[in-house]
């Protein structure tokens, strides 16, 4: 099994972003999260009446790889509308650092001209914290 491209995890969000709920904002978002042992495990935003109760798509691939048994992540693609420039928002951000305490794990999207940029999730959170950094009160 050869490992996916970010062309590929590009496509697969993009896939996943039809299954988004976006009733109120309208702007669906798909993620695909590339796993350690080679799987993929897609996400949508899934808005709710109450906003914070809605979820995104970064965070609900992450919910159901963890839910899947994976801990192990190697790279996520966002995808959004044509033409719109985004990237994961501040929470997931922080979630996602929480499974790359070394901060490698890469982040693809694409900008609004539609060329695929890559980073890593330590140049997206360069200050982000974990459960070392909590100590008891």
């Amino acid at each position: 099994m050869s490992t996916p491209g970010d062309t590929d995890l590009l496509a697969e969000a993009e896939a996943a972003r039809a299954f988004a709920h976006a009733p109120y904002s309208r702007f669906q978002v798909g993620a695909a999260l590339l796993c350690a042992d080679g799987t993929i495990q897609r996400g949508c935003n899934v808005e709710n009446a109450s906003y914070p109760a809605g979820i995104c798509a970064e965070r609900a691939a992450v919910a159901a790889a963890i839910s899947s048994g994976r801990r192990h992540f190697i790279a996520i693609a966002v995808a959004g509308p044509a033409g719109v420039a985004l990237g994961p928002c501040g929470i997931c951000r922080q979630v996602l650092s929480e499974f790359s305490p070394d901060g490698t794990l890469r982040v693809i999207t694409r900008t609004a001209s539609g060329t695929t940029q890559s980073t890593t999730i330590a140049t997206l959170l360069p200050a982000a914290f974990g459960p070392t950094d909590l100590k008891p009160g």
